[in-house]
């Protein structure tokens, strides 16, 4: 994508000015010059033929000179009238102006010390929008742990993870192996299963992004895993050391319009701006580190020597939902192709997964929580289903941590769901309404 239509101008004025100076008499003469066969040898006449040259340049009214002085004044002009675009760190892209003050975007993922303002950062996600829509592509925004991939310090490997040691991959072709120890970060790193096909797969769809709140160097890293053919991120490699507000990730340092961006991550609160943009992943949990982190009191998969599906996994659950979505919006809308909006169609799909379903809960939320505040009263009802806080026989689902409450053994004596918590964070991660008999309630172990 081209950043300006035209390269800076490190030159001063007073340096085009001489340049051009020079280049006008030259050129001057060489087209006044004598017949080549007269004799070249008086000096008194030659002189006397620049002398003129140069009087006509510099005294007549309507001379060289004066469409020299013009076009020197028009470089000032065009520098004082330059709505300076962007800068390399403080000197305008396009006229070479230095400027006194930073303004803008850093794009610094792009090119070190690159800032856009805002009217260049809007022309330019124009200009890739309508390359985009000639393409059939929409952006799609990746994160990198725990939804790509999970990694861990060396130091943090438990005695029951010591085996990985002995069954890191070769990292001269990383597309054979998903297992790496990186030692310039410290780092050993296990791929999500399905990542390889998923990626090229959705690469026909999306120009992709990297955006991770790790660092520039483990993310450089963590991308040569991934694409290292560079066929799929390029240089949009986006860590927190680009990012505009701290802690947060924004479409701000995206060159894509907000209208066609999908992103994929495990964190919601790190896109509070974005949440309609969210495909919210099941974390990848391959490492004991990652599941301590999270407060998870359990067996890693490494632990416990397993792994998810190839087929039915994450990654694999999620490119079914991005092929839907890019399906819909470039072949089911009725509207004008530049009208579209990719949120509406994800709300859309998303509304799909329990529709038909009336929730009721028990003794999920906390004593006096409002309960349509609750993150999964508002789950349900953003994947199309509807909850309520009396029982009826419109009632299809009770959800319950403990099966002797009453509205529990209402679900059991009218022959409704009673399902855990759980069944409505699946259904919410595979995007599709899991079967209930897999999220039992059961009796509390407490004596």
């Amino acid at each position: 994508m081209s950043l300006a239509t035209n390269s800076p101008a490190h030159s001063s004025s007073s340096d085009d000015f001489a340049a051009f100076l020079d280049v006008a008499l030259e050129s001057h003469s060489s087209d006044s010059s004598p017949n080549k066969n007269a004799e070249v040898g008086n000096n008194v006449e030659s002189e006397r033929i620049k002398r003129r040259k140069v009087e006509k340049l510099v005294c007549s009214e309507e001379d060289t000179l004066c469409g020299v002085e013009e076009q020197s004044l028009e470089v000032l002009s065009k520098q004082q009238l330059c709505s300076h675009p962007g800068s390399f760190g403080n000197m305008c892209i396009i006229c070479g102006q230095r400027l006194d003050e930073e303004s803008g975007v850093t794009f610094g993922y792009i090119h070190k010390g690159l800032r856009l303002n805002n009217d260049e950062i809007n022309r330019l996600r124009n200009i890739d929008m309508k390359s985009l829509l000639q393409h059939k592509k929409l952006i799609l925004v990746l994160d990198l742990d725990h939804t790509l991939l999970n990694s861990t310090q060396l130091g943090h490997l438990t005695p029951e993870e010591e085996y990985l040691r002995s069954q890191i991959d070769s990292l001269e072709d990383v597309t054979k192996g998903s297992l790496f120890l990186l030692n310039s970060v410290h780092t050993m790193t296990k791929l999500r299963p399905f990542v390889h096909t998923f990626l090229k797969e959705a690469s026909q769809l999306f120009e992709m992004y990297i955006y991770t709140m790790g660092e520039r160097a483990y993310a450089y890293e963590m991308a040569k895993l991934l694409d290292p053919k560079r066929e799929y991120f390029n240089s949009k490699v986006i860590s927190r050391d680009d990012g505009t507000q701290k802690h947060q990730k924004g479409l701000d340092i995206v060159l894509g319009q907000e209208s066609a961006v999908l992103i994929l991550d495990d964190t919601e609160n790190a896109w509070t701006k974005h949440k309609e943009n969210l495909i919210l992943m099941e974390r990848y949990h391959f490492f004991a580190s990652s599941c301590h982190q999270f407060g998870f009191n359990c067996k890693s998969l490494s632990e416990l020597k397993s792994d998810e599906s190839e087929t039915d996994g994450a990654l694999a659950t999620i490119l079914k939902v991005l092929k839907q979505v890019h399906n819909i919006f470039f072949n089911e809308l009725s509207d004008d192709l530049v009208d579209r909006d990719v949120r509406q169609v994800l709300k859309t799909v998303r509304s799909k997964v329990l529709e038909g379903c009336k929730v009721v809960f028990s003794r999920v939320f906390p004593t006096k929580f409002q309960a349509e505040n609750h993150h999964l009263w508002k789950m349900v009802e953003q994947l199309g289903g509807t909850c309520s806080t009396e029982l009826d026989s419109s009632v299809t689902h009770v959800v319950s941590t403990d099966p002797g409450t009453e509205k529990s053994r209402w679900a059991l004596k009218e022959e409704k769901f009673l399902v855990h918590p759980r069944w409505i964070e699946a259904s919410n991660y595979f995007w599709k309404r899991q079967a209930e008999d897999n999220f039992p309630v059961e009796q509390s172990k407490k004596q």
